[in-house]
């Protein structure tokens, strides 16, 4: 049984699974995001990948976040079944491009063209090569 409690972990504690933000999602974010009303802000995913609290989904929410000066929200362990050897190499790039936690992505918000030139590529790149490892 985990003994993180997540109400307890800060913004700053979580280590990221991506390592470009899409200025075109966060505008979208923007327009619904409250900083004083969390109740519509969707808990964001978290699973212990060797002994990182790691981010499943959520982190342009959680850009907009800490561009609010907000360092808690609300969080949830991961349920779903992914793919854990491919947030792992997420993980693995990330952390060697010095992105280890949500502010870290302040200074990585691109355009679209950019986020799907350099994410987007990346992610499909990555995938492959995983599901090929697995053969």
């Amino acid at each position: 049984m985990n003994k993180v409690k997540l109400e307890e972990v800060e913004l700053k504690d979580l280590q990221v699974s991506q390592f470009y933000i899409s200025n075109a999602k966060l505008e979208e974010i923007k327009k619904w995001f409250n900083k004083d009303d969390l109740s519509n802000f969707d808990a964001i995913p978290v699973k212990i990948i060797d002994d990182d609290i790691v981010m499943t989904d959520g982190h342009t929410r959680a850009v907009l976040a800490i561009m609010n000066d907000i360092n808690k929200v609300p969080l949830v362990w991961e349920s779903d079944d992914l793919s854990w050897d491919m947030y792992q190499e997420c993980v693995k790039e990330c952390k060697r491009q010095n992105i280890k936690s949500p502010y870290d992505l302040l200074s990585r918000i691109v355009d679209e063209d950019e986020y799907k030139d350099k994410w987007d590529k990346w992610c499909d790149n990555m995938q492959k090569e995983v599901k090929e490892r697995r053969i």
